[in-house]
């Protein structure tokens, strides 16, 4: 526990306590303006609406939109009251139902239905979590609910029933100080959480027929001390790993090599913006495109956005831009069809909407729109349109 004695302290003070810095802009400013921004390609013969969805915790609440895919604007759909500090949420694999965290007493999951001719939520069920939980995630068959407690310093797992609502805690696993994010591998074979407070990234083997994680979480990779490994992605081709560090403001590059040699530092690289003039970073939160091409990564001392290219072949990420956004943005997504990037910010009360340059990975803002008291989280779904 000595790990926690400065910066742990320190770092859960911010953490729980959002409101305590002040915004300080009213509107982004691009670092790059000069990109060249190309419209959303036209031949998608499905019909096809995006929801968004975004948690607000002060609030209590959850902001439903709709985007209009050929422009990117946002028009209101639904504000669903959750009764709770609502922050991380998840989808299902098969898009049907939304899973909501409660971070205030009686620690729980909202299962929501999302319904296709609209988007809108219907609540569903609640079920308790194995403590405050900080991220949610589903294995590859939707029959589990991964979760991990920053606070109770464990990984936990809950039972999916076959409607897809969320049913009691059916395996808790502690691990060292602070785990922040938990997600399987596309085979469903294992499950990765990065420990903030140990800088370590484990790797759980994972029996699907039971939903049990293994007992003993192995050291997939042990990043530099105080990195604070936050949230993280895979690549599609399972080869790579993209790890946020949020106390050294790095991406943690790593290559998912074999069996015998199952992780492996690739690129370490910063996401602080030219200039960078905070005390000490506080990363966030991020997301590839669908196609791989970019990654995107936000901080929170500087609110800001950066972008890079993706090198498929070696995994290495080469710095695109740096641009402003929603003063502390701890969430943002990106939309399925790769077109736009959505950004909220805790100090903020407005969430932004970017195009995605296909070509370069440059930002343009678009607009901004009105959310919920402290926004945090963004998920975002794609649905045929169903007739009435």
């Amino acid at each position: 526990m000595a790990v926690l004695g400065g910066w742990g302290g320190r770092l859960a003070q911010k953490y729980d306590n959002p409101a305590s810095a002040a915004a300080r802009r009213d509107a982004p400013v691009v670092f790059n303006p000069s990109s060249t921004v190309r419209s959303m390609p036209q031949n998608d013969s499905r019909r096809v609406a995006t929801y968004v969805y975004v948690s607000n915790a002060d609030s209590e609440d959850i902001s439903v939109f709709r985007i209009d895919r050929p422009t990117g604007a946002l028009d209101a759909v639904q504000t669903v009251a959750v009764g709770g500090t609502v922050m991380p949420m998840a989808l299902s694999p098969d898009r049907r139902r939304l899973y909501a965290g409660l971070r205030s007493a009686p620690y729980r999951v909202s299962t929501f239905g999302i319904d296709p001719r609209d988007g809108r939520l219907t609540l569903l069920g609640q079920a308790p979590l194995a403590g405050n939980i900080a991220y949610l995630s589903t294995d590859a068959t939707g029959r589990y609910l991964f979760s991990a407690s920053y606070g109770g310093n464990l990984v936990a797992v809950n039972r999916v029933d076959a409607d897809g609502v969320a049913g009691p805690v059916h395996q808790v696993v502690g691990t060292g100080p602070m785990a922040h994010a938990i997600r399987a591998t596309a085979d469903n074979r294992y499950v990765y959480a990065s420990i903030l407070g140990a800088d370590t990234w484990l790797r759980f083997g994972f029996d699907p027929s039971t939903g049990h994680l293994a007992q003993d979480g192995a050291f997939a990779y042990r990043l530099p001390p105080q990195s604070g490994p936050r949230h993280f992605v895979f690549s599609a081709d399972r080869r790579f790993a993209y790890v946020l560090g949020e106390l050294d403001g790095n991406l943690h590059v790593l290559a998912l090599a074999s069996a015998s040699v199952p992780v492996a530092p690739v690129q370490r690289i910063s996401i602080l913006p030219p200039g960078f003039a905070g005390a000490r970073p506080w990363a966030a939160d991020l997301h590839l495109t669908p196609d791989g091409r970019f990654l995107y990564a936000s901080e929170r001392t500087s609110s800001t956005l950066a972008a890079y290219r993706v090198d498929p072949a070696s995994g290495r990420l080469t710095h695109v831009a740096s641009c402003e956004t929603e003063a502390q943005p701890r969430g943002f997504n990106i939309d399925p069809s790769g077109n736009y990037l959505l950004a909220v910010g805790q100090l903020s009360t407005r969430m932004s909407v970017y195009r995605i340059d296909r070509e370069t990975g440059a930002l343009q803002l678009l607009a901004r729109y009105p959310v919920g008291r402290n926004p945090n989280w963004i998920e975002i779904v794609a649905l045929e349109i169903v007739e009435p």
